[in-house]
């Protein structure tokens, strides 16, 4: 009886097509051919004597229509979650040292960015 009920839960996960499909393929790195049948998407070429401005991303690097961040950034908002989830833990338990959880704070506002307290650990 197993047998039919995986049979079509792999049949129904090869008929939808994942979002990540409708999107164009990256290109290929230079000096390697596509593969056959596949048309090599068009670059734009960069415009001569054109001055980016810094932090400006060309045109080709655009990742507006992403649905989900890149893994990085989740993988960083992942352990910023586990640290702050911790430090709350700190702040609330009275018989930790107060230069303890300040210096911990310190540290994670190091790693954030901006000056985290007891009170925007809440954000996490």
């Amino acid at each position: 009886m197993r047998f039919p009920v995986v049979l079509l839960f792999g049949v129904a996960l090869l008929t939808s097509a994942p979002a990540c499909a409708q999107q164009p393929a990256a290109p290929a790195a230079s000096g390697t051919a596509p593969p056959a049948g596949v048309a090599r998407p068009a670059t734009p070429a960069p415009a001569a004597g054109a001055a980016k401005a810094a932090g400006e991303l060309p045109a080709w690097r655009d990742v507006s229509g992403y649905r989900f961040p890149p893994l990085a950034r989740v993988v960083a908002d992942m352990q910023n979650l586990a640290h702050a989830l911790q430090l709350r833990d700190y702040c609330a338990d009275r018989r930790v040292a107060d230069d303890f959880v300040r210096e911990r704070l310190a540290r994670f506002s190091r790693i954030t960015g901006r000056e985290e307290t007891c009170a925007t650990l809440r954000d996490y």
